[in-house]
């Protein structure tokens, strides 16, 4: 069978490798499983449901929801009549709802929650066109989305028609990215464009038929979503988590051979793995701290035999019970969304956990290229071989520029922004800087987030935070220093591991406002600044910081749904801070 459009790999899988385990999710408090059959049969009842409301080829409906299989399972519905899907990020405000709602003209809107159904009612008074709106949970007075299963049975044949009628071409999806300032763009990505990734990513995944995968990074990001069509092509088990809560506990109970993480989680992971180990005593410390040293030397490349006979030792006592704690069956865990600590690569991929580093962006659906532990295709401090199809260039500023199927059809109802990242000629601009090294991409910064400081030397940010939080004393970093005289850095420390630090030092902790006061400790974390400060060049070098006391949060608007950075908002809200150093 030939996969042509998205709903295509669900048929293909029911065709040739039904699972009894499509999709599950908790549903209603309990673990609710599909098999392939029953995914697809609930998914084009819902989509006769749909068409009994009056939704056709092109409609808009929009999508508001952690994950679950009822996500995947509205996405199907949507797929087979030939409309567009609009998924949104469920921590945007109820006004980035309304625009979205009114800019893609959706007609029904399905959310998961009462939280989300509150946001959707407001946006709704405000777009009086969103004629419908379907919650997952069963919320009193609003309508269940299971009230659609079972209607319009009679419009079979038409439904068969539209799927029959959907082309590879066709725009099967709207994607609002939240940017880091401005209203959201809507990235128009194709069945083709999406397909193309699937296949192209497929054989980086190292996973057999009847694997299993968890997800929980948003399916509203493209990352995520094109990853469970993957996941369905390959014949896996998907389980959704739909909080980040206890996922610790839910990733153990669910064994995955495959799962996705961004660089925040996993230096949560490692965070709490080091936790512990500081908690041992005697032999079991030591082996700890020096399995840690030689995870962090680990190469791919040149390793003497009296290493990797350490290195069995260390996988045996230590390592194996960080490959226990992820279930015991993690064959790969791919990293995206953002740039990720070499050292903590090193040290996963020493553990037995491979940890493989991609990158990609919505305007590309999303992955460019990808790391992969086989064939010779993993470089620490690389995002990995380009996929197959997909042409990297680096252009004479070092911008990468992106060629092939995978590249979007443009911005929703923006010709004017489509033209300015998109050439004529089919080269997408994706404002990153980067290089390419024996076939191997490496990302340097943000083209748009490099600034230059008063004495006219560029500082590329993104490298110089990432180093920052590498120190355990550092949660979060921003880099500053724009048409000033030298960079600073808004540093918000760790304070779980500040508060055991002052316990060990005898330094009073009353609190995140007391201790980012305390010089002590002003001068301590300066201190790791300052060996970050040793690698870099002169003009780079970071002069002063500012400890702050609450983490960059979603919700108060200074990190991007994808935990990017909200520059602009930082500087607004700190204000002062700034001044101060600087003045």
């Amino acid at each position: 069978m030939q996969i042509n459009r998205l709903f295509d790999i669900a048929d293909l899988q029911l065709a040739e490798f039904p699972q009894p385990v499509c999709v599950e999710s908790l549903e209603d408090g309990r673990l609710r499983s599909y098999s392939t059959k029953e995914f697809i049969d609930t998914a084009e009842q819902l989509a006769l449901g749909l068409m009994d409301l009056g939704i056709k080829p092109g409609d808009k409906v929009a999508l508001a929801s952690g994950n679950r299989a009822e996500w995947a399972i509205v996405d199907q519905a949507v797929l087979r009549i030939g409309a567009i899907g609009i998924p949104i990020y469920p921590t945007m405000t109820a006004d980035d709802y309304a625009y979205i709602l009114e800019h893609s003209e959706s007609k029904a809107f399905f959310v998961s929650n009462a939280e989300l159904l509150a946001k959707a009612r407001a946006a709704q008074a405000k777009v009086p066109a969103v004629a419908h709106i379907f919650t997952f949970d069963r919320i009193e007075g609003a309508t269940h989305w299971k009230t659609l299963l079972g209607r319009g049975t009679e419009q079979r044949a038409t439904l068969e028609g539209y799927k029959a009628a959907v082309k590879n071409s066709d725009l099967a999806t709207i994607i609002y990215t939240s940017g880091t300032t401005g209203k959201p763009k809507g990235v128009m990505l194709s069945h083709n464009n999406i397909l193309s990734n699937v296949e192209g990513s497929a054989p980086r995944l190292p996973v057999e038929r009847g694997a299993k995968a968890v997800s929980f990074l948003p399916l509203c990001h493209i990352y995520e979503r094109m990853l469970m069509y993957l996941y369905q092509r390959a014949g896996m088990q998907v389980r959704f988590q739909e909080t980040l809560e206890e996922l610790g506990a839910r990733i153990k109970e669910a064994k995955p051979d495959v799962f996705t993480a961004v660089p925040r989680l996993l230096e949560k992971i490692y965070d709490a793995i080091l936790t512990k180990g500081e908690a041992l005593t005697g032999i079991k410390r030591k082996l700890f701290f020096w399995s840690l040293d030689l995870g962090e030397r680990y190469e791919v490349h040149g390793r003497s035999w009296w290493y990797d006979v350490q290195l069995g030792i260390a996988r045996k006592l230590v390592f194996s019970k960080w490959r226990e704690a992820l279930g015991g069956n993690v064959k790969c865990v791919a990293s995206g969304s953002a740039a990720l600590q070499p050292r903590l690569a090193r040290i996963f991929n020493a553990a037995g956990v491979p940890l493989m580093e991609g990158y990609g962006l919505t305007e590309t659906s999303p992955v460019v290229s990808v790391n992969d532990a086989r064939n010779d295709g993993l470089r620490f401090g690389s995002v990995g071989r380009p996929l197959k199809d997909v042409e990297v260039r680096i252009a004479d500023d070092g911008e990468i520029l992106i060629k092939g199927p995978n590249v979007m059809m443009g911005y929703y109802k923006e010709p004017g922004l489509t033209s300015e990242v998109l050439a004529p000629d089919g080269w997408f601009h994706t404002g990153d800087i980067g290089e390419l090294r024996d076939g191997f991409l490496y990302i340097t910064d943000r083209k748009k987030e490099m600034f230059k400081t008063s004495g006219g030397k560029y500082v590329a940010p993104q490298p110089i935070e990432n180093q920052l939080k590498a120190s355990r004393f550092i949660e979060q970093a921003m880099v500053i220093g724009e048409n000033r005289k030298f960079p600073a850095a808004l540093i918000v420390p760790s304070f779980a591991f500040l508060k055991d630090y002052c316990a060990l030092k005898g330094i009073p902790y009353e609190g995140p406002q007391q201790i980012i006061g305390d010089k002590r400790i002003v001068d301590r974390i300066f201190a790791e600044v300052q060996k970050v400060n040793a690698g870099l060049g002169h003009w780079e070098q970071i002069k002063r910081i500012e400890l702050l006391p609450a983490e960059f949060t979603i919700d108060s608007g200074e990190l991007t749904p994808s935990l990017k950075l909200r520059r602009k908002a930082i500087m607004a809200r700190y204000t002062a801070q700034v001044e101060r150093i600087y003045t």
